[in-house]
């Protein structure tokens, strides 16, 4: 399966359930077809981290700036009302790879899908299959304008302690960075003990 979506007219994302239990997914739409393809936070993170840094030296830092100027939040509009209910294709995502072609100031994002099987009374079997792959391409404006929206979405989540960076999920929390269970440096005698 070598799906080609070509030059996609929808591109965006969002998550799906509550804070703690979310879905992430990314999707697309062009005249040759539609997508959804579910990723961990993580991989979706790190597309938007990959798309900044492509799009910096890409504009040799002006898009970035340009950002920073407008001060604007980053808006997530989640799935068009009109996106089909039933896309034409639907995958867990595997590997992402992200290339831009400089001729025609295109990316092209080349998805390979994981399949997992459950079979009664065995552990479940997750299998790549890397000739397999869904591409698109999309224009620089839409890589921005998905970065911020990856932003949005992974941010509007549950809040993480400013300290250890994992989850806050409203009850106590037991930060390694505050509760004495850090790792102490032993100061030798002699040895200035401010740094």
């Amino acid at each position: 399966m070598n799906i080609d979506l070509g030059r996609i007219n929808v591109l965006g994302t969002d998550a799906v359930g509550l804070p703690g239990q979310r879905r992430f997914r990314l999707f697309v739409e062009s005249v040759r077809g539609s997508a959804i393809m579910w990723m961990e936070k993580e991989h979706l993170n790190s597309l938007s981290m990959v798309l900044d840094r492509s799009l910096a030296v890409i504009s040799d830092g002006e898009v970035l700036r340009t950002e920073a100027k407008a001060g604007e939040p980053a808006r997530a509009s989640g799935i068009p009302e009109d996106f089909p209910a039933h896309p034409t294709y639907e995958i867990q995502v595997g590997q992402m790879k992200l290339t831009y072609d400089e001729e025609d100031s295109m990316f092209l994002l080349s998805v390979t899908p994981l399949e997992i099987i459950v079979e009664r009374g065995q552990e479940p079997q997750v299998y790549m299959h890397e000739k397999d792959s869904i591409t698109f391409i999309f224009t620089q404006e839409d890589a921005q304008e998905l970065s911020s929206s990856i932003s949005q979405v992974v941010a509007s989540g549950r809040p993480v302690c400013p300290l250890c960076h994992t989850p806050l999920d409203g009850g106590p929390h037991a930060c390694v960075k505050q509760n004495g269970h850090r790792e102490i440096l032993q100061v030798e005698e002699g040895e200035d003990e401010e740094e």
